[in-house]
């Protein structure tokens, strides 16, 4: 099991790294703190943008994963252990991120915020770390301002050579997050810091083995898919951070380690989510390749007009894998904080009580990704390309 190394808090004016720089303790240390808080308020943010309408349909929420636990993070950080004022800080520090974000969820963030601050029972150390809460959340919602998460996405004009992207069927809806490669990255230099490579021809055998693949085991109605691919399949389509955040608290939760270790983690853990669905965005849009769906009704050679794909294509270029870069990333993160081999069991956010089982993060992260080539949304060069480039943010969201 890795500790994370203590470093030298940069306070006043710090950035996501230089907040990041100071590590948590060792999971072995003092448990007078309570990692089930941060554990709590990530359940909170979960449950909001679950429902339907609250989390704004142009601004990604990574985004706000971020904010919140990098406002708890440093909140954190910045107060004393001893005295007992971390858990107020943190509190209201994700409270008050939230309520700035989520104003309609005012009433179950302000009774959420009272039950754990009345566990702090010296006033001298809630009203401390109250106030350093609320400088934290205050800083970084400040910091987020004209970040371009609320500009308007610029409409994108369809492709019209082969393997140009254009909406697909059967909705042709239109692309989605036009704008997201320009919103300012956490911790990243610069959304096309980590860009994929170029993309192979469309007339090599490289390219022509990863469509055959999807063509054969990601259509709707394919014979050699397997039953548990299927299940795979289907498991993993809901936001993938929304199962990062998932995995992380039941990791979390089974080893309670303090509250500083769980605030670094999963501020590491949303900061490189973040920053890699931004340079995520970059490549996508830079390279602008079809899907498998519009590879395959449209090919040069045996093209076939009716394919479809087992599940709902993403309406977004296909290369690189967005579960694949988020999957690495956090990967990076988790292995970094835990060790490589954790065992955990992830219930899967669309298929009610099913779960899936797993002795190592980069399981998981592999049959995240490669679920989705299985679904017919994808190839394994969107997934292989993924990889490299998640774990390339993965790896500069922790060494900052």
């Amino acid at each position: 099991m890795t500790g994370i190394p203590r470093r030298t808090l940069l306070i006043g004016g710090a950035t996501a790294a230089s907040v990041l720089a100071v590590g948590a303790p060792a999971l072995a240390s003092s448990r007078t703190d309570d990692a089930g808080l941060v554990v709590r308020w990530n359940q909170e943010l979960l449950r909001i943008v679950r429902t339907p309408g609250n989390q704004p349909a142009t601004v990604h929420a990574t985004r706000t994963f971020a904010m919140m636990h990098l406002a708890l993070h440093e909140a954190v950080a910045r107060s004393s252990r001893f005295h007992g004022e971390q858990p107020a800080a943190a509190a209201q520090a994700a409270h008050d991120v939230l309520a700035a974000l989520f104003p309609g969820q005012a009433a179950a963030l302000d009774a959420h915020l009272a039950a754990d601050l009345a566990t702090v029972t010296d006033p001298r150390a809630r009203a401390a770390g109250v106030h350093i809460g609320q400088k934290a959340a205050a800083r970084v919602l400040a910091k987020r301002v004209g970040d371009g998460s609320g500009a308007t996405p610029p409409a994108l004009p369809p492709g019209t050579e082969p393997g140009q992207y254009r909406p697909d069927p059967p909705l042709f809806a239109p692309a989605v997050f036009t704008h997201w490669a320009n919103v300012k990255p956490f911790v990243i230099d610069r959304a096309d810091q980590f860009r994929s490579r170029p993309y192979p021809s469309l007339h090599s055998r490289t390219y022509a083995a990863a469509i055959d693949q999807v063509r054969r085991l990601g259509q709707n109605t394919s014979t050699e898919r397997t039953a548990d691919q299927t299940t795979q399949a289907r498991f993993w389509p809901a936001p993938i951070w929304n199962y990062w955040n998932e995995i992380t608290q039941t990791v979390v939760t089974g080893l309670r380690p303090s509250l500083a270790t769980a605030a670094h983690v999963f501020a590491q853990l949303n900061l490189a989510c973040a920053d890699s669905v931004i340079a995520l965005y970059d490549s996508k849009y830079h390279f602008l390749i079809w899907r498998p769906v519009s590879a395959i009704r449209l090919a040069e050679v045996d093209p076939d007009p009716a394919w479809l794909p087992l599940l709902g294509t993403p309406a977004d270029p296909s290369y690189p894998g967005a579960h694949s870069v988020v999957s690495a990333a956090a990967v990076v993160v988790l292995e970094h904080a835990f060790g490589p081999r954790h065992q955990f069991t992830v219930t899967s956010e669309v298929l009610p009580g099913v779960t899936r089982s797993f002795g190592s993060f980069a399981a998981a992260s592999d049959d995240a990704g490669t679920s989705r080539m299985l679904a017919g949304v994808h190839t394994q060069l969107d997934h292989e390309a993924g990889v490299r480039m998640g774990a390339a943010v993965g790896r500069f969201v922790i060494r900052r």
